[in-house]
């Protein structure tokens, strides 16, 4: 008596679970997919029914590094972080045998399939714009495993040595450009800065030398001045003596 009181005890606790809040909980009544049950105490029928739990919260995985070809057939070395989060528990355990997997494995194939069709150029400067793409892509096929990316970020890109060279050179040479461009600015600078005052010389600093001179020769007796006029005054004499 009390050892089938124990089995029915023991099968009742059997039947009890517990769903977290972050949870889902997918029940299969002899192998046969019944219903998805939300957080909280929950109740199925031991031996005949069983309860798998879904993780609803977003994952991380990361996609080891590999070497790519980009479209200018440069090897690189590239690795990634996909973030992705379960929609329909139902299908990620239906659908498909081990999700995680599969999306690290669709996200590796998707990473290059999209750096193999852009140059180098592109992938260093539009990096956000082809993690876009990749998203996009993978979406296109897990959507139907109930599975949704919500981003992938692009980590490391290794470069071979002797391209790291070539853009240390490119990156000296532009260096060098630039210094170049702002030397010949602060030279036509100066020289539009001196040209301004040899003009203001011209106007009326060499007659204020001029008088200067003239004060300091005077200044002793027996000294002679001769001063020239311009032709322009003296033709202008010539017409008022006429």
């Amino acid at each position: 008596m009390y050892i089938v009181l124990g089995i029915l005890v023991l099968l009742v606790l059997a039947g009890i679970k517990i769903i977290n809040q972050y949870e889902r909980g997918v029940v299969l009544t002899l192998g046969k997919y019944s219903y998805t049950v939300s957080p909280g105490l929950k109740v199925i029928i031991p031996i005949i029914q069983r309860m798998i739990k879904v993780d609803m919260r977003i994952t991380t995985t990361d996609i080891p590094k590999q070497e790519v070809i980009t479209k200018d057939n440069l090897p690189i070395g590239i690795n990634a972080v996909v973030y992705f989060q379960v929609l329909r528990p139902e299908d990620v355990i239906l659908k498909i045998q081990d999700y995680y997997y599969a999306v690290t494995q669709y996200a590796q194939t998707a990473l290059r399939d999209v750096i193999g069709g852009v140059d180098l150029d592109t992938l260093l400067t539009e990096r956000e714009k082809i993690a876009e793409e990749i998203k996009i892509l993978i979406d296109k096929e897990i959507t139907g495993w109930g599975v949704d990316v919500t981003a992938i970020k692009m980590q490391d890109i290794e470069l071979p040595s002797d391209m790291k060279l070539v853009m240390a050179k490119q990156a000296q040479a532009e260096r060098e450009r630039r210094a170049t461009i702002i030397r010949a600015e602060g030279e036509l600078s100066a020289s539009v800065n001196l040209k301004k005052a040899m003009q203001n010389m011209t106007n009326g600093a060499i007659s204020l030398r001029t008088l200067q001179t003239i004060e300091s020769s005077t200044n002793k007796a027996g000294n002679t001045v001769i001063f020239t006029l311009p032709t322009e005054v003296l033709s202008g004499l010539k017409k008022l003596i006429k």
